[in-house]
């Protein structure tokens, strides 16, 4: 708390002058406010710099398709004779030349259950799009400078994230990390800056997978301490630009 006490004297001029350039380029709020879940799940209000349009959380299924963190869909499906309709099989279904045995109804649509529990283990756990159009001219720079995050200074003053810890996720999100394994990097604090964010996203070596993340973050809780986070601080300071526009 203290750290971030001082952090945001010594920034008020910075968030002052951020907080004006954004009423000038664009309609809308300052302060984007996203309910999170952080440390054992607790839902949190985090606060950064508004960078997108108004209302741009509504246009999130429309993006997908363009999500960073998406793998290629390959759908199994088969017709119907009697019906007509579309319905979605496993290879094992498909091999064998039988319906499913157990088939659910997933968005109007008849889908083997095997398929279904697949689809939603390999479905992508984050979300992030590259050249996202929701963005403002202002945005793009914020988010590359991570100027926009330093609105979560005041979330650590209140307690509800530490400077250094595991990102809160939204809660489309984190409804996707319940499993034994991923709900593990929950155990660890949730903070501004951490581990995966100075590793490989740091260095410019491309999309990291939800996977790679997961795992850092894993790491992270398991292994966190007062040395290894004065080591992500440090890091951070030569990571705060991104050099994707993601």
């Amino acid at each position: 708390m203290l750290v971030s006490s001082v952090a945001l004297i010594l920034l008020s001029p910075l968030l002052l002058l951020v907080a004006i350039l954004i009423k000038l380029d664009s309609r809308g709020p300052v302060f984007y406010r996203s309910t999170r879940a952080g440390t054992n799940y607790r839902i949190i209000n985090m606060y950064k710099f508004r960078t997108m349009r108004v209302r741009a959380d509504q246009e999130i299924t429309s993006l997908a398709s363009s999500n960073i963190y998406a793998k290629s869909p390959q759908p199994a499906d088969s017709e119907d004779p009697a019906t007509g309709s579309s319905t979605f099989l496993c290879s094992a279904c498909r091999e064998r030349g039988v319906a499913c045995q157990q088939p659910l109804f997933d968005q109007n649509r008849l889908i083997c259950e095997k398929l279904y529990l697949r689809e939603n283990e390999e479905a992508a756990k984050f979300m992030k799009f590259r050249n996202d159009p929701r963005i403002t001219r202002l945005g793009t720079f914020l988010r590359n400078s991570s100027i926009d995050e330093l609105p979560q200074l005041l979330n650590v003053l209140l307690g509800d994230m530490s400077v250094v810890g595991n990102r809160p996720l939204p809660l489309y999100e984190a409804e996707k990390l319940t499993t034994n394994e991923s709900a593990q990097r929950f155990a660890g604090p949730a903070g501004l800056t951490g581990l995966w964010q100075v590793k490989k996203r740091a260095k410019g070596q491309g999309p990291m997978s939800d996977r790679e993340r997961t795992a850092l973050d894993i790491e992270y809780a398991q292994t966190f301490s007062f040395k290894t986070d004065l080591f992500i601080m440090w890091r951070t300071l030569f990571s705060l630009w991104q050099k994707e526009n993601v």
